[in-house]
């Protein structure tokens, strides 16, 4: 029997890589959306602002059933309240994909989903901080679905095709540029993150599995470093780029930001144990597989190529990465 996917969501960065890979692994998949992007070629759409108070007519209207649903949204945790509780009756498990940043910081390192949790409220209609609003989310799909039928993605760092956030595209913009690039050491700094493609093939596999309850979403401890990574950008731009790899110290004395400026990165200490550190051993034991650092860079450069070397930009967030003011002062240090 054909298995049928409601994404709400499902036309940018993880909900389209959700999408397509349902539809290649011969899901029948529907989108709920604003029509603000095309959906993938294959799926049907259904439309409506959840933000508007009548926002979820379309879906109301609809006698359809769904296996599972997939769900995205980091806003107000209302929305989510609203969605679960008309779709409570009419599909089999919510699929919520939440954050690693529900975790009360600092987040100490090696821990995994029974670290403490931030406050949220599944009921709000205004959005406050994004920790909250993901805590307020969670806690809303699972009272409206209950906790034997919903799942809880707490995603971490996001990369691949798609990327609409702008941190790997803007690494390999940079290299791709050439000239001498301020590489944030150490070398061998581990790296935790997850290509979406395997974030999307994971939350199939777990509607797919009946899973329930809270899961961290990104690769293992050493995945890869930010040598491999940025030496990855390198080959695969064949840019003639020079990495001269700055100390922590130095980044930190050069007032850079980790994380923003210096997208994925993060200086060894507390917020690289926090955002790189994870202990996601019941996340593998569930069936997650994370391919190489260098397909998931590969995959995205080759997206940026089609798409004219310009990534697209979430609305609301601000672009990541160092100016060349910012550089060259970092590189003088």
């Amino acid at each position: 029997m054909t298995k049928r996917l409601l994404i709400l969501g499902g036309t940018e960065f993880l909900g389209r890589a959700t999408a397509e890979a349902a539809l290649a692994g011969g899901w029948e998949v529907t989108v709920f959306h604003r029509g603000t992007h095309a959906p993938p070629a294959g799926a049907r759409e259904l439309r409506g602002d959840r933000t508007e108070p009548d926002g979820l007519a379309a879906l109301a209207q609809t006698t359809e059933r769904w296996d599972a649903v997939v769900d995205t949204w980091s806003a107000a945790p209302g929305a989510v309240r609203d969605s679960a509780r008309l779709l409570a009756d009419r599909a089999e498990r919510y699929v919520y994909v939440s954050t690693c940043s529900v975790y009360a910081w600092p987040r100490p390192a090696g821990t995994g989903t029974e670290a403490p949790l931030v406050e949220g409220d599944p009921d709000s209609t205004a959005s406050t901080d994004y920790p909250g609003d993901k805590r307020g989310a969670e806690l809303a799909a699972v009272r409206e679905f209950g906790a034997d039928r919903t799942v809880l993605a707490r995603a971490g760092l996001i990369l691949g095709p798609y990327e609409n956030i702008g941190r790997l595209p803007w690494w390999l913009t940079r290299i791709e540029r050439g000239g001498t690039v301020a590489a944030p050491g150490p070398r061998g700094l581990p790296l935790q993150y997850i290509d979406a493609r395997d974030l999307a093939r994971w939350l199939l596999d777990a509607a797919d599995q009946a899973l329930s309850g809270p899961y961290d979403l990104v690769s293992p401890g050493g995945h890869t470093t930010m040598e491999e990574l940025l030496e990855a950008c390198v080959r695969v731009t064949g840019s003639t780029a020079s990495l001269r790899w700055v100390s922590p110290e130095a980044v930190e004395a050069a007032g850079v930001e980790p994380w923003t400026e210096l997208p994925v990165w993060c200086p060894p200490g507390e917020l690289h144990d926090a955002m790189h550190r994870a202990d996601v051993t019941r996340t593998l034991e569930s069936g997650l597989r994370c391919r190489p650092v260098g397909e998931t860079v590969a995959d995205t450069w080759a997206w940026l190529v089609s798409i004219g070397g310009v990534p697209p930009r979430r609305e609301g967030r601000p672009s990541p990465g160092l100016t060349p003011e910012r550089e060259a002062d970092l590189l003088k240090s």
